[in-house]
């Protein structure tokens, strides 16, 4: 007998790691609207409101500035094989994963890579980023604004001035930031940015948003040799986002939906609000895990309010109390990646994850379990604090 497939029914999880977030119900509806042609007008008239839409989220007049069909890996490939050519000097921070993947893309372009490196739960040196500048013509500074690995928010402003004192390129990683706080690419000089849409815009993964200004399209159309990605070069891909409308590749048309409804429903809460929200659940969550007993791994003050990363206890089983969140009350957060495994745990609150009821909810969840393994005396205690919280603030 031939096997049956059963018709698809993924459980309900409330999605509380590292991405992807919870989507909004008026982005799943967008994402099963009926299906057009790409170059169909109505077509065209979507895709230039979602360019006008990335623009606010961005906080840029950028005119490029599309989402790129694929993750936000495939943006960060974008940038580095469209910027970088053989010989040239990058100089990248890495404090965490997302850096070090900065590092391999440069390097496999045949570009002189300078790692300015921290460690995994401080920033970048400002003071070593300067020392790396001095030996020479340097094409491109690159940054990790939020870093998805460690829970870590580098400041940009004077990295942004040491990059364009050096005559290069800045480019940012903002892939967990966007849309959860501030990411100001015109008034931070960015000249490249690109981020992913699953985290705080709460769209599918499947898209990647993209940003280049003046200074980055005049590298681009100045290269001396073809950019070595035929599907992400820009030069080709800007034509069709662009006036002329040349056919490049067929657009993922129904994900373009879902992320312009994403970015609608940004528009309508406004940035300020939306980060606020952020900021204050993040306060809750760090407050209630502190109750518990517990301690966060980034100092205050360089936290993101989107990610954050909590100290395993000591003698308690990092992954069993991971799978007792996922399998008893359907919660998932992430563990450690790289140095940090099995030594912290990733708490997303990004996007539509991020509502009082869920750190409400997690943090029972968690102090339940840490009393049942013996590392926490009052298993209410997370969720008095924060509940108390939420009735100061409001």
């Amino acid at each position: 007998m031939a096997k049956q497939f059963e018709e698809l029914n993924p459980p309900i999880r409330t999605l509380m790691g590292p991405g992807p977030s919870n989507v909004h119900p008026r982005v799943l509806r967008a994402l099963s609207a009926p299906c057009i042609g790409h170059l169909d007008p109505d077509f065209l008239r979507i895709m230039d409101e979602t360019q006008e839409l990335l623009r606010f989220v961005f906080q840029t007049s950028n005119r490029f500035t599309i989402p790129v069909s694929g993750t936000g890996s495939a943006a960060m490939e974008t940038c580095f094989v469209n910027i970088v050519e053989p010989g040239d000097r990058v100089v990248i921070g890495v404090n965490g994963v997302f850096g070090t993947r900065m590092v391999d893309n440069a390097r496999r372009l045949g570009a002189e890579v300078v790692p300015v490196e921290a460690p995994w739960g401080e920033p970048i040196s400002e003071k070593k980023m300067e020392g790396s500048l001095k030996h020479g013509p340097v094409k491109i500074v690159a940054v990790v604004h939020a870093e998805t690995s460690t829970g870590v928010r580098q400041p940009l402003e004077e990295v942004e001035r040491m990059a364009h004192r050096a005559g290069a390129l800045f480019l940012v990683d903002t892939v967990t930031s966007l849309g959860g706080t501030e990411v100001r690419v015109d008034d931070w000089g960015i000249d490249a940015v690109y981020s992913g849409t699953q985290k705080c815009l709460s769209c599918p993964p499947g898209l990647a948003p993209l940003s280049f200004g003046s200074r980055a399209l005049q590298v681009l159309d100045s290269r001396k040799h073809p950019v070595p990605s035929w599907y992400l070069d820009m030069g080709m891909v800007k034509k069709y986002w662009g006036s002329e409308r040349v056919y490049h590749h067929t657009a993922p048309i129904n994900m373009i939906y879902g992320i312009r409804e994403s970015l609608r429903i940004i528009y309508e809460e406004g940035l300020e609000a939306r980060f606020q929200r952020h900021f204050d659940n993040h306060l809750a969550l760090v407050e209630g895990l502190e109750a518990l007993g517990l301690q966060m791994h980034v100092a205050e003050g360089l936290r993101l309010p989107m990610l954050n990363t909590v100290r395993v206890p000591a003698g308690v089983d990092d992954f069993k109390i991971r799978k007792a969140l996922l399998d008893q009350f359907q919660i998932e957060i992430g563990g450690g990646l790289g140095v940090l495994q099995g030594k912290v745990w990733r708490v997303g609150l990004m996007g539509h994850s991020s509502t009082p009821e869920n750190v409400i909810y997690f943090l029972g969840a968690l102090g339940a379990l840490l009393k049942a393994n013996g590392a926490a005396k009052d298993a209410g205690a997370g969720v008095s604090v924060a509940t108390e919280h939420y009735g100061v603030s409001r």
